[in-house]
């Protein structure tokens, strides 16, 4: 097995003092023993193959985690891995809040790595819902009927994109702050762009 090139960009992430300096190093430290790429993405540690991303490593508030890009295919009998929120469908993470768990887990989470890469190299894709399964809340349809520009406009975004504004508009309890997502985001949506673009 290649041994994994250390990035620059990671090494400047992990010498920044942080909350989770420590857990990070020591997850990039089990992370490079497999031989990946080591990239830096959404300012984060990032480990792929091929060119496909198969995990990266993150913090939060309360907790730091593994994410792996497939992790709804990986198997997990030590039952750990953790859906995000109800909406991701592909991602997983092993979250932690010290660095004796990481320590304690290591084997455990060579294996889940090991996985995953196993995952990636069969080629495995997660099935996503169509976009046709995320509901068109009322408004959007409402906005879509005043203006068939902004319907076409709309239609024409990725499936990602689209499914990234549905959550988005659909989530608030408030008819009112419904609209007023929609309202925010038409322009965006008029200039082909994404949500978080």
């Amino acid at each position: 097995m290649a041994k994994t090139e250390l990035n620059p960009k990671v090494d400047a992430f992990l010498n920044k003092p942080s909350k989770w300096q420590a857990e990070f190093k020591a997850l990039r430290r089990i992370a490079i023993e497999f031989g990946l790429t080591e990239e830096f993405k959404w300012g984060k540690p990032c480990y792929a193959l091929n060119g496909s991303n198969v995990f990266l490593i993150h913090g939060f508030k309360e907790y730091c985690a593994l994410l792996f890009m497939k992790g709804a295919l990986i198997g997990d009998p030590e039952n750990i891995l953790i859906q995000q929120t109800e909406n991701v469908q592909a991602a997983r993470q092993i979250r932690f809040t010290n660095l004796q768990q990481i320590i304690d887990m290591e084997l455990v989470l060579k294996s889940y790595i090991q996985n995953a890469i196993d995952v990636e190299t069969a080629g495995l894709k997660v099935e996503m819902k169509r976009d046709k399964e995320f509901p068109i809340p009322e408004e959007l349809q409402t906005r879509f009927d005043e203006l068939p520009a902004f319907k076409e406009a709309f239609e024409a975004l990725t499936p990602g994109r689209q499914r990234a504004y549905l959550l988005y508009f659909g989530s608030p309890k408030q008819s009112k702050t419904r609209v007023s997502r929609i309202e925010k985001c038409q322009e965006q949506i008029f200039d082909g762009l994404g949500l978080n673009d």
